[in-house]
């Protein structure tokens, strides 16, 4: 297979990606007749969104965020209790860099998750820094980070994050360690950060999973100020998609 005969200069250049694209370009400039300028700017378009996709794929997998579950990919459609064009609206991210905080709260399988992780993809697009974990697993990871010495280390990471997505918040018991630990990531990133948090609890038993009436009330109100509270109601999704996998018994003749 021959090599380009540009390879070693756009390699040198570190833009080696522009030959996936080189010759198709060339032959638009050709058809179009468009200029040198104009032939060059496509190109710098292409290497620009090639980097920029590289960029998020390095972003998508740092962050934990499950790519499949994008806005896109949501049915609103079987959602009816979903206001789609409140969610349309927080994906644009605006609620950023106002450092507001979204908490959904619902049954099981109503697309909780599903949105919060969609929101987060759209705040990596737009180059925020994002991590999305449950919430019982980011403060194991904090308890053993404590135990190993890296505890400043990720908790600089959850401080400094633009975006935090806490999942499935409350569904499991806290020791007393995560609870001042989850009391010190809400305090320090009131109005410094965004926090997205999901549960199946209501919004009044939220209090509970801190066990400490007075850290509590400290967190839960910088958590509450500046939030856009959403509940979702309505049949999970899992439910009816496994009905629909159920095959009816035929009668016996």
């Amino acid at each position: 297979m021959s090599v380009h005969p540009l390879l070693p200069k756009l390699r040198q250049l570190k833009l080696s990606g522009m030959l996936e694209t080189l010759d198709v370009r060339a032959a638009q400039a050709t058809e179009r007749q468009l200029s040198a300028t104009e032939f060059l700017a496509l190109l710098l378009d292409d290497e620009l969104e090639r980097r920029s996709q590289q960029r998020l794929g390095r972003s998508l997998a740092l962050s934990g965020c499950d790519t499949r579950k994008t806005l896109a990919s949501f049915d609103f459609s079987a959602a009816p209790h979903v206001n789609r064009t409140l969610i349309q609206d927080l994906a644009t991210c605006t609620f950023i860099p106002r450092h507001e905080n979204i908490l959904f709260s619902g049954p099981s399988g109503v697309g909780k998750s599903h949105i919060a992780n969609a929101i987060a993809i759209e705040a990596l697009k737009r180059e925020y820094r994002v991590l999305c974990k449950p919430a019982h697993r980011l403060l194991t990871e904090l308890h053993a980070a404590r135990a190993s010495g890296a505890f400043h280390r990720l908790m600089t990471r959850i401080l400094h994050s633009d975006l935090i997505v806490l999942d499935d918040f409350g569904l499991q018991p806290l020791s007393a360690q995560a609870v001042q630990d989850l009391y010190e990531i809400i305090t320090e990133r009131y109005e410094h950060g965004s926090i997205i948090i999901t549960s199946n609890r209501a919004f009044e038993e939220w209090a509970e999973v801190f066990n400490n009436d007075l850290l509590a009330s400290a967190a839960l109100d910088r958590l509450t100020h500046h939030a856009h509270p959403i509940i979702i109601r309505g049949d999970s999704f899992r439910q009816r998609d496994r009905k629909k996998e159920v095959t009816p018994l035929e009668n016996p003749a």
